[in-house]
């Protein structure tokens, strides 16, 4: 019985059962770790990567355990996350566990109407999936009380703290005054982390998972040497086969330049980057997610905020600038145990970079010159440079 995994971990049937019809069958090594003792009621701290399963790690105790407390109005459990998109996504992996509860989870985060998420917390919800600045706005127009709160999660500490959202933080938990308990997760458990640790939580139970870097051996790689005026048909061919195909550019108005030329090619593409409103952003990368959108375009700093398993097919359609970026983008393909494919284009006056790339990431291959109409392009992994 693949339910009976779950339920050895202390995970309630009806949460098990809700699992299992989406397809979750047996739990991921951070989830193994602590779920038990967050069930107990212990402070967690895990250390895990995005991608490792995290957010049911904490979603599945904050549910079960304020599922056994009585609910006011206020709410009872808080998740701090540091970017709007993280907050819809954590709402969406709480609301199936929710089902047939009588609970709800709302997401309230900066750059959406502030009106529509105080009419949503005056509704009455249990669970608040909150980024810092529109936590503490909701908490200073008095809209929002923590006086309630029994469950308090850090998530993605370490990516908070990069993006200076620490003193918030700090702020939010040292207005959390009755007796809670808190779980953090973090890819790093050192320096301003540690601090968090040490100020928020007693007595945390520590746990790490070995974050499985996806090595260059997991994928597949592919250098092609391309010309200017083909490049876009040489990209569109090797998307055409594939359900999801994430490419880089290494601009913005690069970004927008590929979308046109590739939408003029009969392939449907979105841009992702900086410039562009964060909604449109999120909607493209929802379609993109779903399945409904095959290729999304995007920059290294849009590119950070997207952990979509599936993506089959990774294109530098620029080279990247060091191997650092080669393996960071290229690791966007070969999550959750699947293979992915690489493909490299280069101009002419770019096959110093790329042969520079090749040598620091310790990958001896030929660039191929290859045409847009080249039948190879159909499967570039089943074909042997």
């Amino acid at each position: 019985m693949s339910n009976q995994q779950w339920l050895n971990l202390g995970v309630d049937e009806q949460i098990v059962s809700s699992l299992i019809k989406r397809g979750i069958k047996t739990p991921f090594p951070i989830q193994s770790l602590t779920i038990p003792d967050a069930l107990r009621g212990n402070d967690v701290c895990g250390k895990a990567k995005t991608g490792s399963g995290k957010t049911l790690a904490f979603g599945i105790p904050m549910v079960q355990n304020l599922d056994q407390s009585s609910g006011n109005n206020n709410p009872r459990g808080l998740i701090m996350v540091p970017t709007r998109e993280l907050a819809t996504q954590v709402k969406e992996e709480l609301d199936p566990l929710l089902n047939g509860k009588s609970m709800a989870a709302v997401a309230i985060y900066g750059g959406a109407n502030i009106e529509e998420q105080i009419k949503a917390i005056k509704r009455g919800t249990d669970i608040i999936v909150a980024t810092p600045g529109r936590m503490i706005d909701l908490l200073e127009r008095e809209e929002i009380s923590l006086q309630s709160l029994e469950m308090v999660v850090l998530d993605e500490a370490d990516r908070m703290a990069d993006m200076g959202f620490l003193p918030q933080v700090e702020w939010i938990l040292r207005r959390v005054e009755r007796n809670h308990q808190t779980l953090l997760f973090s890819a790093t458990l050192d320096g301003v982390v540690n601090t968090l640790i040490q100020r928020y939580q007693s007595n945390p139970v520590m746990h790490e998972v070995e974050a499985k870097e996806i090595t260059v051996e997991e994928m597949t790689h592919r250098f092609l040497h391309v010309h200017e005026r083909d490049k876009v048909k040489v990209a569109a061919a090797i998307t055409r086969p594939v359900s999801r195909t994430l490419i880089f550019s290494n601009t913005k108005a690069g970004c927008d330049r590929l979308v046109k030329k590739l939408l003029t090619e009969g392939i449907r593409a979105q841009a992702i980057h900086g410039d562009l409103r964060q909604n449109i952003r999120e909607k493209a990368l929802a379609r993109f997610a779903s399945g409904k959108l095959p290729v999304l375009v995007a920059t290294d700093v849009a590119a950070r905020g997207i952990h979509v398993d599936g993506v089959e097919v990774v294109i530098h359609y620029d080279p990247p600038s060091d191997h650092k970026t080669y393996l960071h983008r290229s690791g966007r393909t070969a999550r959750a145990g699947t293979d992915g494919l690489v493909v490299t284009l280069s101009l002419w006056d770019e096959e110093l970079i790329v042969k520079r790339l090749q040598k620091r990431v310790g990958l001896d291959m030929e660039l191929v010159e290859m045409f847009s109409n080249d039948p190879r392009l159909e499967n570039l992994g089943k074909w042997t440079p």
